[in-house]
């Protein structure tokens, strides 16, 4: 639908037969860590606002408005991301597993988490996201030199785009 953005940085996007990829969804694959696609697979609705990054989306999975599923993760066919819920970088969801809104979804197998859990700070620091997503390993307490090395890899991949053409 309009507004929907699907940007395969160098790797691909896949969009299965009757999937529904609603107004202002980001669907963005990469290759910053290796080859990181985006995989929707047959009859998937993804909501408005909803982010898709470098994942992999089973068949007849609804992922709901302003979720987020983040890189290496693998949703199971039937599963559903409520409203608002993210599911972090390679997480694994079992078929037809339910992750309720605005709740923290992450490692393999699955935990659950809400908002103001005291162990989600913890727990999303030994994930080891800026390694998933960026390929960078520093340690989840050295927050400023993390984002500066964050912003450069970004700088550079979307810097590649400064001679593109428009499409009008």
């Amino acid at each position: 639908m309009y507004g929907a953005v699907l940007d395969a940085e160098g790797a691909r996007i896949e969009v299965g037969e009757a999937a529904v990829i609603c107004e202002n969804a980001v669907l963005r694959a990469s290759t910053v860590a290796g080859d990181q696609p985006v995989v929707v697979h047959d009859h998937v609705f993804v909501g408005p606002h909803a982010t898709l990054l470098g994942c992999e989306v089973g068949r007849c999975v609804y992922v709901a408005t302003s979720a987020t599923v983040l890189q290496q993760a693998r949703l199971g066919a039937g599963s559903v991301v409520a409203v608002g819920a993210l599911v972090h970088a390679r997480t694994v969801l079992p078929d037809e597993h339910f992750v309720p809104p605005h709740t923290v979804a992450l490692d393999e197998p699955v935990r659950l988490l809400a908002p103001g859990d005291p162990g989600l700070a913890g727990a999303i620091g030994r994930v080891g996201f800026a390694q998933t997503a960026f390929g960078i390993d520093t340690e989840w307490t050295d927050r400023i030199s993390r984002y500066e090395q964050i912003t450069e890899v970004r700088v550079a991949e979307f810097g590649a785009h400064a001679d593109d053409d428009a499409l009008g």
